[in-house]
């Protein structure tokens, strides 16, 4: 079962490759600039970023003297990916196919471990379990750095404001918007496809992990950027 999960995920993440190559995720450049600006790339260091997609992340960490391990679950993407950086000539970027829930590293391996509006496709406990693994991979003072939807289930102001603010976008589109309400509704009811969980939930699964200077930034909309530290 996990295989075939894992299966419809590439094919899923392949077929939209195109479309975010070409401005898939232009609204999320603040988030991308939160991210790297919190990472604070030193060159020569080592660097993993999970669910690269085509470089929004993996290429100016590159280009800054970071070596790259870049992760997706699409061969397309990685594949994208490792074009630009031929094209653009930057060196030091790896390309791996893999799902981010099966991903192994070595122990101390990496200095920096990023990743720009992804992980809200896992699984709450994976998302715990991911956390773990990170701070297993980090070497002392290494940092994991996370930009992605961060909001719950509705308990909170923040939750109802974002929430309402998406449901208020929809329903200005008319029938097609309406029907896209209830298709998000049920998602969000059933947890499918995305499952972002609060800052605190996130503040939570990196401090039992080990992590310390655990902070958080609200950058825009429902996005916010974690940042945490292995001592």
């Amino acid at each position: 079962m996990a295989f075939s999960a894992a299966r419809a995920q590439r094919r899923a993440w392949d077929r939209r490759a195109g479309s975010w190559e070409h401005g898939g995720a232009q609204n999320l450049t603040k988030v991308v600039d939160a991210v790297l600006e919190a990472a604070a790339p030193a060159p020569g260091s080592s660097a993993v970023d999970l669910g690269a997609g085509t470089g929004q992340v993996t290429l100016p960490l590159a280009r800054t003297g970071v070596r790259v391990i870049a992760v997706d679950v699409s061969p397309e993407m990685i594949s994208r990916l490792e074009a630009k950086a031929l094209q653009d000539g930057v060196d030091g970027v790896e390309g791996m196919v893999a799902p981010i829930e099966q991903l192994r590293l070595p122990a101390g391996s990496v200095d920096l471990v990023v990743s720009n509006y992804t992980l809200h496709h896992l699984r709450d406990p994976d998302k715990e379990a991911l956390v773990h693994s990170v701070f297993e991979w980090l070497r002392p003072g290494g940092r994991l750095v996370i930009g992605d939807m961060m909001f719950g289930r509705g308990t909170s102001g923040r939750d109802r404001a974002i929430i309402g603010s998406k449901l208020a976008v929809l329903a200005k589109r008319g029938p097609a918007g309406w029907w896209r309400i209830m298709k998000n509704v049920f998602r969000f009811a059933l947890r499918m496809r995305e499952r972002p969980v609060s800052a605190q939930r996130w503040t939570g699964y990196f401090e039992k992990a080990g992590l310390v200077d655990v902070t958080y930034k609200e950058v825009v909309a429902e996005a916010a950027v974690m940042v945490g530290t292995k001592p």
